[in-house]
C-alpha cells in the first residue's frame, strides 16, 4: 500500500481515516477525492500531519472521466471508498441523490479500478458513460495499460458500508453476522446494500481484489452536527431541546471513529480478499441512554451551565418513518481472524467526543454557518412539530 485513493475523505469518517493513516503509515501517499457536499468540509482537514504526503482533489465519484484521470496521474494501488450519502432522514425526504452517489458512484470506481488493475479495457465503460470507443482506440488503450497497470495482487478495493443493510432485529434475535441476510428498510440502507452487492459481484465475476466492512453507528470528532451525538452536545450547550425520536428505545451499537479507522487499516493489511468483516463497538444502548450519558458528561464538564441538569432539555418528537428498532453487531470474525477489537468503551468514547466539541468551537461555528445545515435542521424538525 503506497498510494491510496480515499473517496469522501473530507467527510466525518473519511477525514478521521486520512488523519489516522498519515500518522500510522509513514510511507503512504493519500489522494483524497471529495465533492464537498453538505457533509464534507475542508475544515475537517486543517493542520494535517505529514501533509506533504497528501493531495486533495474536489470532484464527483460519479464522474468517470475525472476518476479515470486520477488513476492516470497517480499510481493508485488502494481504494478506500467512504464517499456516500449517509443520513437516513435525508434519504427519506430525497432518495434520488442516494441512488446516484451510493450506487452509480460505486459502479464508476469499480469500473475504473477494473480498467487499471486487471489489465483490460472494458468496452462497456465507454458505453455506460455515454461515449463511444472505436476498436482502434480500445486496442491502443489496451496496449498502454499492459505497461502501466498495477499487478492485481498488489491492489485492493475496500468498500465501507453499514449495519443498516441487514435491516432491524427483534429484542431476542442474535446480533448481525457476516452471514445475515440483507433486508434494508430505508432508501439509504437500500442504496448501500446495492453498492455492497456491486462490490461483491466485481470480486466474484472479474476477480477484482475487494474487501467490505459493515460498521455500526460512528461517533467522534468532526461529525457533522445533524447526527445524534453532536446534535445533543451542541443543543445542550445552548439550552435548546434535545430531540428524541418516538420513545427513544431504539437500540444501536456505537463505534468510536478512531476504532473504526484502526479496524479498516487492519482489514487492508491482513483481511482476506473477497471477505466481509463486521465492525462494531460491542454495546447496545438505547438512543435515550446515549442522550442521557452525554447530558451527564456535560453536567460534569460544565457544572455552572444554567441548563444543568442537561437532561431537562430532552423533548420527544415524532418518530422517523419506518424507524429500525434494533441493530447489533457480532464482531467475532474480525477479532478471531484479524485480532481487532474496539479500544474505547462507550462512556470513554463519548467523554472524548464531548471534550473535542467543547475544545473546538471555531470548527462548530464554521460548520453551522453553512446555509445547507441550517436549512436541513429547520426542514427536518419542523415537519416533526419541533423547532430547533
Amino acid at each position: 500500500m503506497k498510494t491510496v485513493l480515499v473517496t469522501g475523505g473530507a467527510g466525518f469518517i473519511g477525514a478521521n481515516f486520512v488523519r489516522f493513516l498519515l500518522k500510522a503509515e509513514s510511507a503512504v501517499n493519500i489522494i483524497n477525492l471529495d465533492a464537498l457536499t453538505y457533509a464534507g468540509s475542508l475544515e475537517n482537514l486543517k493542520d494535517l500531519p505529514e501533509s506533504d504526503r497528501y493531495t486533495f482533489i474536489q470532484g464527483d465519484i460519479c464522474d468517470f472521466g475525472q476518476v479515470n484521470g486520477i488513476f492516470q496521474r497517480y499510481p493508485i494501488d488502494t481504494v478506500v471508498h467512504f464517499a456516500a450519502e449517509t443520513h437516513v432522514d435525508r434519504s427519506i425526504l430525497g432518495p434520488a441523490q442516494f441512488i446516484k452517489t451510493n450506487i452509480m458512484g460505486t459502479f464508476t470506481l469499480l469500473e475504473v479500478s477494473r480498467l487499471y488493475w486487471l489489465r483490460r479495457w472494458p468496452h462497456d465503460s465507454s458505453i455506460a458513460h455515454g461515449r463511444s470507443a472505436s476498436p482502434e482506440q480500445v486496442r491502443g488503450k489496451s496496449a498502454w495499460l499492459v505497461n502501466k497497470t498495477l499487478p492485481v495482487d498488489k491492489a485492493r478495493f475496500h468498500h465501507v458500508s453499514t449495519d443498516e443493510v441487514y435491516g432491524s432485529l427483534r429484542p431476542d434475535e442474535p446480533a448481525f453476522s457476516e452471514q445475515s441476510p440483507y433486508a434494508p428498510n430505508s432508501p439509504y440502507a437500500a442504496s448501500k446494500a446495492s453498492s455492497d452487492h456491486l462490490v461483491r459481484a466485481y470480486g466474484h465475476t472479474y476477480g477484482l481484489p475487494v474487501t467490505i466492512t459493515n460498521c455500526s453507528n460512528n461517533y467522534g470528532p468532526y461529525q457533522f452536527p445533524e447526527k445524534l451525538v453532536p446534535l445533543v452536545i451542541l443543543n445542550a450547550l445552548e439550552g435548546k431541546p434535545l430531540p428524541v425520536y418516538g420513545d427513544g428505545q431504539q437500540i444501536r451499537d456505537w463505534l468510536y471513529v478512531e476504532d473504526h479507522c484502526e479496524a479498516i487499516l487492519r482489514v487492508l493489511f491482513k483481511g482476506k480478499v473477497g471477505e466481509t468483516y463486521n465492525i462494531g463497538g460491542n454495546n447496545q444502548p438505547t438512543n435515550l441512554e446515549v442522550i442521557q450519558t452525554v447530558c451527564t458528561i456535560l453536567d460534569e464538564r460544565r457544572p455552572s451551565s444554567p441548563y444543568v441538569p442537561h437532561n431537562q432539555l430532552i423533548h420527544y418528537v415524532n418518530d422517523r418513518p419506518g424507524h429500525d428498532r434494533r441493530y447489533a453487531m457480532d464482531t467475532s470474525k474480525i477479532k478471531r481472524e484479524l485480532g481487532w477489537q474496539p479500544r474505547h468503551s462507550l462512556n470513554a468514547g463519548l467523554a472524548k467526543t464531548v471534550a473535542w466539541y467543547l475544545d473546538h468551537p471555531e470548527w462548530v461555528e464554521a460548520i453551522r454557518k453553512r446555509g445547507d445545515y441550517q436549512t436541513w435542521i429547520k426542514q427536518n424538525y419542523e415537519q416533526r412539530g419541533e423547532s430547533l
